[in-house]
């Protein structure tokens, strides 16, 4: 039968059997967090399109934040009614997983970007321009920089308030990404979260020809790993007949219950499974910042405006980094012989990788944009231990990073000159004798960082480095104990500087923030401090949330 004659004889069938074709059946209750925060981006919208300019600043802020709120409710409220244990379930008819690590991370992922919303809102940093507040980002993005349009719409008092229902849509993909069950779920998700990013990211107030060149390059390196996760996902889709992780997880293992003609010849055939299976994770290493997919990292998070900058470090690397869990734990665990010595290299040049180059760095967005590819290796290190405690320390260790790095980030956005942010580790010196508090906070990031006990940092890293030594991965744990302590030295670094260097006469002004960001700091510093002192309950919810369902 040719393919126009099946088509017509599907076209036929259905119009003769009307009340055959089936409606989707979709679980609203299991998608709300999800549900309300795209539902929101979309108020966000009509709110540009509706709302008097003056008004937009204050209502986007309380959509966004109350959107987040009421999502992770609903994030909570699936975990306290079983569905991250017992009642773990696939819903839209298969697209989308609600289990453990799925709730978990998308609480984690609603906690961080509430907290990043009020890093958005800050409108106290700069001297306000023509009497009006100004915040991070560009008047108006569309404008030449440093143009006639430019020049026009800072007079007017305008502002970028379209930041909030972007970062709501790439909220929006970053909840679908770690959730997603089947392979285009998977890519539609990341093409959601994606865009915003890029667009978020050129957006600058201050170096806005830095900013538009970080988002060129974050655009055109994720189109390149868009592109192999594509081409991978339709080399396993040859490979397998179907798009779902369990079918595709049923095939490598040789337990599918009908076997066509079609699928026995490609069945056997491992090269497109091999290469395919390699390309999907190239795609998803390229977001998680994994040497040698980590070049775009450094030059994006300096030129980003500093809370997209925050935002992006921990949100994304919690979404990347769960749906990496899921693909290597779901799809391909019959594949573990040939993915872990290749996991290992990985984790073990991003490690020494990100440390090594850290300590070269004199700009501080740059030291912490290679600080966090060092941490993706901490990361993977507890991703190849294909244990339950692997899974909850690599769990625990994103919530704990998380809100470490959007402190860090939050903190750098106090620290300026007449330039703006003054992010040049000179500038730094002696900051501890000018502003004594903020330097007691930063250096509180920074040990956490380094791994220092009684901080977050060190709870996360003796997890995965315990999951990984029972997983049978020692060598790598020797690895990354010596990475750490090359990446202490350079955090022990911008400590000694900002406590045991004269300060400068003509060096930077800390900025008193508004309350926004006082707030995204103080929770930073209290779950940095909680997660450190007493990590048991986090490490036992995380335990109880390390459990895919297939």
């Amino acid at each position: 039968m040719t393919s126009a004659s099946a088509v017509h004889s599907l076209w036929t069938t259905s119009a003769q059997a009307p009340d055959k074709i089936p409606t989707p059946h979709i679980e609203y209750g299991q998608l709300a967090p999800t549900l309300i925060v795209l539902g929101a981006a979309i108020v966000g919208i009509l709110i540009e399109a509706a709302v008097p300019r003056r008004n937009r600043y204050t209502a986007q802020l309380f959509v966004a934040a109350l959107a987040l709120a009421a999502a992770f409710a609903a994030v909570v409220a699936l975990a306290a009614g079983d569905y991250g244990t017992t009642k773990a379930r696939i819903a839209a008819m298969g697209a989308i997983a609600v289990d453990g690590p799925a709730l978990f991370l998308q609480g984690t992922i609603l906690l961080v970007s509430l907290v990043a919303v009020f890093t958005f809102g800050e409108r106290h940093l700069d001297p306000a321009v023509h009497g009006k507040h100004v915040d991070s980002f560009a008047a108006q993005g569309s404008a030449v920089p440093g143009g006639k349009a430019e020049r026009a719409a800072v007079k007017a008092g305008f502002t970028t308030t379209e930041v909030f229902p972007l970062l709501l849509f790439a909220v929006g993909g970053m909840l679908i990404f770690p959730a997603a069950n089947d392979l285009l779920t998977l890519f539609v998700a990341l093409e959601v979260f994606s865009l915003p990013l890029y667009i978020l990211c050129g957006l600058a107030r201050r170096q806005r020809l830095l900013s538009q060149e970080a988002a060129v390059k974050y655009f055109l390196l994720g189109a390149f790993s868009s592109a192999f996760l594509l081409f991978g996902i339709a080399l396993l889709y040859g490979y397998a007949g179907t798009l779902t992780y369990a079918g595709i997880a049923d095939v490598v293992d040789g337990e599918v219950a009908r076997i066509t003609p079609a699928l026995a010849q490609t069945m056997g055939n491992d090269a497109l499974l091999l290469i395919g299976g390699a390309m999907v994770l190239v795609g998803l290493l390229f977001k998680v910042g994994a040497v040698p997919f980590h070049m775009w990292t450094p030059d994006v998070y300096q030129g980003a405006p500093t809370p997209v900058t925050g935002f992006m470090a921990a949100a994304t690397k919690v979404a990347a980094f769960g749906a990496l869990l899921r693909l290597l734990y779901v799809v391909l665990p019959g594949l573990r012989w040939d993915w872990r010595p290749v996991m290992w290299g990985v984790a073990i040049v991003t490690m020494l990788g990100g440390a090594i180059v850290a300590v070269t760095q004199t700009d501080v967005k740059r030291l912490l944009a290679y600080s966090s590819i060092a941490h993706a290796g901490f990361m993977l290190a507890g991703v190849i231990a294909t244990t339950e405690d692997g899974i909850s320390s690599v769990l625990f260790y994103l919530a704990a990073y998380s809100f470490v790095t959007l402190g860090a980030f939050a903190v750098v956005t106090l620290v300026r000159d007449a330039g703006g942010e003054a992010t040049h580790l000179s500038k730094w010196a002696g900051l501890g004798r000018r502003s004594p508090l903020v330097a007691a906070v930063f250096a509180v990031f920074l040990l956490a960082f380094a791994g220092i006990p009684l901080t977050s940092g060190f709870a996360g890293k003796f997890a995965v480095f315990k999951a990984a030594a029972d997983g049978g991965a020692g060598g790598l744990v020797v690895v990354g104990v010596l990475a750490s302590a090359i990446a202490a030295f350079f955090y022990i670094r911008v400590i000694v500087l900002m406590f045991f260097s004269e300060p400068r006469p003509e060096g930077p002004s800390v900025a008193v923030p508004s309350p926004l960001t006082s707030a995204a700091i103080a929770i930073g510093v209290v779950v940095t401090l909680v997660l450190g002192v007493a990590p048991q309950p986090f490490l036992d919810l995380a335990g109880d949330a390390g459990v895919f369902v297939r």
